[in-house]
């Protein structure tokens, strides 16, 4: 299952499954508001284990209780993910707040697997237990699902610029790519090494003017660029390779989301499921 917002309202979508959910609901979210949601989490927290990580930026008075914990304060607690009955995992680059849901492009996906789910489970339990910034690598980061590959990470420990990187470096025809912040100049690397390929390239206008963003550097080498036409933001985090294969999650092409904060990433070599992803890039692109 996919979905793009704000098309769609993920909020509900995630509501609706945190209300379905019969045994467990373990969600690491950067930040909350929906009092839809809000509430669905308090109530099943009465009937079923519920757990929820957030960053301490975002804490406020609606989310309390021994079922919620905040990450300190030396990096960003900044996942996006729910794993649900230990077999479904909604992750993204969609918070649920009203802002994300109704203003900005975002991208929830939801994927029935106990494997992948056994990989959230892991890390949603080194955040429960205060390990923040760290941890140990992904056990099996590689995965298949209705026999389709699906490698996944969590950052800083895999390393999530170079899986990036290694994707990119490995195109044969195509990249198309939106993102809402993108610093990291290796990634950018990347891109400049294959620009021999269709490469085509969307930033949230806000973050492109910022001092280190690459917007600029790769426009100037004559790379296929342009800022988002949104008045709010353009918070995808996504690349899309040879029209077959999709990376997405929480991660933030920077610094900070490479070496820094808690990330989490999907490479997910799919050619249906990209085609969902290029429907959303076009429609932003035109």
């Amino acid at each position: 299952s996919w979905k793009a917002r704000p098309r769609e309202n993920c909020g509900r979508l995630m509501e609706a499954q945190i209300k379905d959910a019969n045994k467990s609901v373990y969600c690491a979210l950067y930040d909350l508001d929906l009092k839809g949601l809000i509430s669905a989490l308090a109530g099943r927290s009465n009937e079923i284990d519920v757990k929820l990580v957030m960053d301490d930026a975002n804490s406020n008075s609606l989310i309390k209780g021994n079922n919620v914990k905040f990450d300190d304060e030396k990096q960003l607690m900044h996942n996006k993910f729910c794993v649900i009955d230990n077999k479904i995992v909604i992750t993204g680059s969609f918070n649920p707040t009203n802002n994300d849901n109704y203003n900005n492009n975002n991208n929830m996906i939801i994927l029935h697997s106990a494997a992948l789910s056994k990989n959230y489970n892991e890390e949603f339990s080194e955040l429960w237990n205060g390990k923040f910034g760290g941890g140990d690598k992904t056990k099996k980061p590689v995965i298949y699902i209705n026999n389709n590959k699906i490698e996944n990470y969590f950052c800083p420990e895999d390393n999530c610029a170079d899986k990036a990187i290694s994707q990119l470096q490995g195109a044969g025809s195509s990249i198309y790519f939106m993102t809402f912040a993108f610093t990291k100049e290796e990634i950018a690397d990347a891109l400049l090494s294959k620009n021999n390929l269709d490469i085509r390239g969307i930033f949230d206008a806000g973050q492109s003017s910022g001092k280190y963003s690459q917007y600029k550097r790769l426009k100037e080498f004559g790379m296929d660029v342009k800022k988002d036409s949104n008045r709010h933001k353009l918070h995808h985090k996504v690349f899309i390779i040879d029209n077959q294969t999709v990376i997405t999650g929480s991660f933030n092409p920077t610094q900070s989301g490479d070496e820094k904060n808690d990330e989490n990433m999907l490479i997910i070599h799919d050619r249906e499921i990209a085609s969902y992803y290029l429907s959303e890039f076009d429609s932003l692109w035109h």
